[in-house]
């Protein structure tokens, strides 16, 4: 695979033998940077669990609270990442470092912390790292790319991104392994680890990347006086049309959206995977993210991304059909994690491409953030439901209803975003979101 600047270079790919050399080097660093930070963040997450439970002993549903809390704070402080990031002179890299450098700082805090209100600071410190960073590092990669190659451009981030989140439980497997103060060692390496993400931050990714001409004036364009209209910019953001409709089809879906975690247990339970397997469930569905991550990206950008995110509803609708309806056996496993990481492949970069085409420089990280934060609180809402349908009427029903919900959600979305294709877009952006 060959990946190429692009500044100066024509915004379409001239050559089949190069349709990957159209990754700006922004996105190759940024990915760089999330691949070894979530190496060291995985780490922690793979022992974190083991940790409080077992060796300072907060209970699994305590655990499940405070996890469910963080990300939730994570999500409202993404939005306040976008605002930071949008107040001009080149703020996104600087709003992506403080949070990638709170989360780094984080890391040795683990060492010191060794009771449980202590270790929840540190862990909403955390959490507030990567909601700070996520809206500016996706304006980054936006920015930096033409709008026609978004789609795979978020796919080589996310792949490079979900790269990182599988060698994190290895590594900490093998610090574990070797190391006398097993939990102090895998937090001091996550640690080391989690610095050298920000110096490749600092060296590598550029304060203002190139923006492709095209796309700042077709957005700014769609945006039209919104952008300008006043201090709330949210609230310009949801007079826009394209921008409305994308976020609440994607809260709509979001709430309809399983969480990985009870999509695990479903696996284990009603297809009897061993508990010694039950880790590995969760690499399944990131080996297909990896591999379909950068694929799908491509086919995003040529069929458009609101479609492509739309098709992946499907994918997921399909997985938690057969959860449903196969009784039993290993494939089915496999067919699941494949879907289920399809979906991701299919949504998770695509959905933010799709929002950059429709948001102007100027708001970016915002619109980013807004959408963004819509979804992962919609999901939030989700797995509580979820968890209370699973309690009252047991785990076979509580996914009938979630399947149920999606089945109808998906085709309320696809008129909605169709009917918003028909009236704001032009056909060339048409196809670009």
């Amino acid at each position: 695979m060959y990946l190429a600047d692009s500044r100066g270079t024509p915004a379409v790919a001239p050559h089949r033998g190069r349709r990957w050399a159209a990754v700006p080097g922004t996105v190759l660093a940024l990915g760089a940077v999330s691949l070894i930070t979530d190496v060291s963040a995985e780490m922690v997450t793979a022992v974190l669990p083991l940790y409080l439970v077992s060796a300072l002993g907060l209970s699994p549903l305590g655990f499940g609270v405070l996890d469910g809390v963080y990300n939730g704070v994570g999500a409202l402080v993404r939005l306040a990442g976008g605002h930071l990031a949008d107040g001009g002179g080149g703020r996104h890299k600087a709003v992506a470092l403080a949070g990638y450098g709170l989360s780094a700082l984080c890391k040795p805090l683990l060492l010191v912390a060794h009771t449980l209100p202590v270790i929840g600071a540190v862990l909403a410190l955390d959490r507030t790292g990567k909601g700070l960073r996520t809206a500016p590092r996706d304006a980054l990669i936006s920015l930096a790319t033409p709008p026609e190659r978004r789609g795979r451009a978020f796919g080589v981030h996310r792949a490079m991104d979900t790269t990182g989140a599988l060698c994190g439980p290895i590594l900490a497997f093998l610090v574990l392994g070797v190391a006398a103060e097993g939990y102090d060692a895998v937090f001091t390496v996550s640690s080391c680890v989690a610095v050298l993400g920000v110096v490749v931050l600092v060296l590598f990714v550029p304060a203002r990347p190139a923006t492709a001409a095209a796309d700042t004036a077709a957005a700014n364009a769609a945006a039209g006086s919104a952008a300008t209209s006043g201090p709330l910019r949210v609230t310009a953001l949801l007079r826009m049309p394209g921008v409305r409709r994308l976020a609440a089809c994607a809260v709509l879906l979001g709430l309809t959206t399983v969480s990985d975690s009870f999509v695990y247990l479903l696996l284990q339970r009603r297809f009897a995977v061993p508990a010694q397997w039950f880790p590995l469930l969760p690499l399944g569905t990131a080996a297909a993210f990896l591999l379909l991550a950068v694929p799908l990206g491509v086919v995003a950008d040529r069929i458009g991304r609101r479609r492509l995110f739309l098709l992946g509803h499907l994918a997921l609708l399909a997985a938690y059909g057969v959860v449903l309806a196969v009784p039993g056996g290993p494939l089915p496993v496999v067919a699941v994690l494949v879907l289920h990481g399809a979906f991701y492949a299919a949504t998770d970069g695509v959905l933010a491409a799709a929002v950059a085409g429709l948001v102007p420089d100027a708001m970016r990280a915002r619109g980013l953030a807004l959408v963004g934060t819509g979804q992962a609180l919609a999901r939030f809402a989700c797995s509580i439901a979820f968890g209370a349908a699973w309690t009252a009427w047991g785990d076979g029903p509580a996914l009938a209803v979630a399947t149920a919900a999606l089945a109808i959600s998906t085709p309320v979305a696809i008129t909605a975003l169709r009917s918003s294709t028909g009236s704001s877009a032009s056909p060339s952006r048409q196809r670009a979101t």
